[in-house]
């Protein structure tokens, strides 16, 4: 493909003067001199982990009580800081300081493990990422519902039903990815992502401010104790066991960011594959300027390290927080989403901002999550039809003061379909806990355990039935029982939950 070519392709950006100024503002690989520090990779992590998960604590806490909720918000924790100090000294390999850099975490996998575990690490990824944005689907459209329902009780008092479907809602969230979704090239959407970042810190405040406010007022007594919501008072046996699990898997869920650790570790300005491949003849020159440079600077492993654990004990403290503060404020009858699950009627108004923040959040969120998946899509979808001008051909459309854009008509259909389908699916099962407690138990053992310690474990030569060798076989067998038990529970309710909205719906 020629430069020409390049120019109309969704995926060009222009090539910059190679290495005018001698290579000092160029890295080893060839690419831009990356900026990030511990700073801004910490201010990354905490943006990632921090999101709808926390509008759920409560509701877990609640189901497990002031001691067990607690710990398993620290335990999930100390195993997420853990697992990414291990895929830190898996950024480059085989050698942690001087091997090869990988860009995401795909390329860590094949690099370190290839051929099967490759495949399977793919599989999960995107199960992982379609699960997402279903989910953020119903959160969104929960949200949306919640601004007319707050706007409703305030007018006709608390004792009104102020039913509103999450149908029509789904189908304007769904209208607004389709188009956000055919912009062509991802690093676009970097405005996206701030405004998401911003509005997740602003509902996520509002819902703690909230909580503090009630439990602070007094009012009402609420029930609470050391174990959680009562067998015989407020759930059976089997409930209180299901839910438990589900619970579990919200933490779980609450936690997920192994997914973009490597890319936040290997923060640097996206380049083409056509200006990266111009600058591999050229990294001999650069060698020498380059290891004078790595002896100056902190490895990236031990930055990253430092990185992971400053944004985890930000994001653990701001957990319990939520968790602890929600469940002392609403008891046992932790609503499942204290924003939505209308746990707070009053200020009105302050509710329906966060709740149009959580829906603001979650359009950006939604493209973070599904770019990867129609990038896999159409780069497979091109090279399996190399010829077609169905798949391949690039058209000019001149928008008014916008400039030209240059249509696919495959990336348009494709693109387009995706997002109906999550949105079906959403409207099939609309609920929040039990849809984020399956994402987060499917993703958490293979993303953030299993896949780090085999890498770590293959990277570092670790002799079998070693000491080391056995308890991180340990703790991944462990955890892939933990996240077994919390995908029963979040499989048993949405279960429940479909049959009880059945007849709900029903009667509307």
């Amino acid at each position: 493909m020629n430069p020409d070519q390049f120019q109309k392709s969704s995926m060009f950006i222009e090539t910059p003067e190679a290495f005018a100024d001698g290579g000092k503002n160029f890295d080893d690989d060839g690419r831009a001199k990356r900026t990030g520090t511990w700073v801004t990779a910490s201010a990354h992590i905490i943006t990632a982990v921090i999101g709808s998960g926390v509008l759920s604590l409560a509701w877990a806490i609640a189901q497990m009580g002031w001691v067990a909720g607690p710990a398993v918000l620290f335990a999930f924790s100390f195993i997420t800081y853990f697992t990414s100090t291990l895929l830190a000294d898996c950024y480059r390999s085989p050698d942690p300081v001087h091997g090869k850099r990988n860009y995401t975490y795909s390329d860590v996998v094949r690099s370190v493990l290839g051929g099967r575990k490759f495949q399977l690490c793919g599989l999960a990824q995107y199960i992982n990422l379609v699960g997402v944005t279903i989910g953020y689907t119903i959160t969104a459209s929960i949200s949306m519902v919640a601004v007319k329902r707050s706007n409703c009780f305030h007018k006709h008092g608390h004792h009104v039903k102020c039913y509103t479907s999450n149908n029509p809602f789904m189908i304007l969230f769904a209208c607004i990815q389709i188009v956000l979704s055919q912009i062509p090239n991802f690093h676009k959407l970097w405005w996206l992502s701030i405004v998401a970042a911003v509005m997740s810190f602003a509902y996520s405040s509002i819902g703690l401010g909230l909580s503090v406010a009630k439990v602070a007022g007094g009012g009402e007594h609420v029930r609470t104790s050391l174990t959680g919501v009562q067998v015989g008072v407020d759930v059976t046996g089997s409930e209180k066991v299901w839910r438990t699990f589900q619970a579990i898997g919200d933490i779980a869920f609450a936690y997920a960011y192994s997914n973009v650790l490597i890319e936040i570790q290997d923060h640097y300005s996206l380049e083409s594959s056509f200006y990266h491949q111009r600058q591999a003849d050229r990294n001999d020159i650069l060698l020498q300027h380059v290891q004078d440079t790595l002896k100056s600077s902190p490895p990236e492993n031990k930055v990253m390290k430092r990185a992971s654990l400053i944004g985890i004990l930000t994001t653990t403290l701001f957990y319990v927080l939520c968790g602890c503060i929600g469940y002392a404020a609403f008891g046992n009858d932790a609503p499942g989403n204290f924003l939505t699950g209308f746990g707070f009627y009053e200020p009105f108004w302050l509710i329906d901002f966060a709740n149009i923040c959580i829906a603001v959040h979650l359009v950006g969120a939604y493209q973070v999550f599904c770019q990867p998946i129609f990038g896999f899509v159409e780069n497979w979808s091109k090279e399996r039809w190399s010829n077609s001008q169905f798949v391949n051909g690039e058209h000019a459309v001149t928008i008014p003061l916008c400039g030209t854009y240059y249509m696919n008509f495959f990336r348009m259909v494709w693109r387009t379909t995706y997002v109906i389908i999550t949105a079906l699916i959403a409207m099939m099962f609309p609920f929040f806990n039990d849809f984020l407690g399956l994402i987060g138990s499917l993703s958490f053992w293979p993303l953030t355990v299993y896949f780090p310690i085999e890498m770590y474990i293959k990277q570092t030569k670790m002799q079998r039935f070693s000491f080391t060798w056995t308890w991180l076989k340990i703790l991944s067998w462990a955890c892939l029982i933990v996240s077994i038990i919390s995908a029963a529970g979040s499989i048993q309710g949405l279960a429940q939950d479909l049959k009880k909205y059945q007849p709900f719906k029903a009667q509307q």
